[in-house]
């Protein structure tokens, strides 16, 4: 029979290790599409890897300012017979997100994860280029809890950016979870 010290000894252990396990992304394909390259069109879209982590990167240029209005879908897919919602795809007005972050969690949490390494931080009207500079995959895995429900896969995080009610531009970053 075990002691009530070992017991909750066993028990602390455990709950160690459930904590520090959880999944791992790598991007593994990043790619831009520009809907109307007369307004924007990318500059650059690039992913790089080294040994410890993996970035993106990318430049969208505007040629049509001011920008007065922009949505964003996005949505979170799984690789499952082809490309499968999973869990979220939200439409987000972003003029008025920056305006009242805390009305959306879930779009708060995404943007969390770019804001250090994007000029994309203000309410509108944008006057300026869009960019993304070095967005690693360590940034996400220090910011997701270790114990992810996710399953072990290929996922797709789509974004379509639509400006004044068009659509301008689709980036699409691809990743692989595993569990660590």
């Amino acid at each position: 029979m075990y002691s009530k010290k070992h017991f909750w000894f066993r028990l602390l252990l455990t709950f160690a290790v459930i904590s520090q396990t959880g999944a791992r992304i790598k991007f593994t394909n990043f790619k831009c599409t520009s809907m109307a390259k007369s307004v924007a069109d990318f500059e650059y879209c690039i992913l790089k890897s080294n040994s410890q982590t993996e970035y993106v990167s990318l430049k969208l240029k505007v040629f049509n300012f001011p920008i007065k209005s922009f949505k964003v879908y996005f949505g979170l897919y799984q690789l499952v017979n082809g490309y499968s919602p999973f869990l979220y795809n939200i439409t987000v007005d972003g003029c008025k997100f920056f305006h009242s972050q805390k009305s959306n969690p879930v779009t708060k949490y995404f943007y969390d994860l770019i804001k250090h390494v994007s000029n994309l931080n203000h309410s509108c009207p944008y006057n300026h280029d869009f960019i993304v500079h070095k967005f690693s995959s360590e940034m996400v895995n220090g910011r997701l809890p270790k114990n992810l429900p996710f399953p072990e896969g290929i996922y797709l995080f789509d974004a379509h950016w639509i400006a004044h009610n068009e659509y301008r531009a689709i980036t699409k970053l691809y990743m692989y979870i595993s569990k660590s």
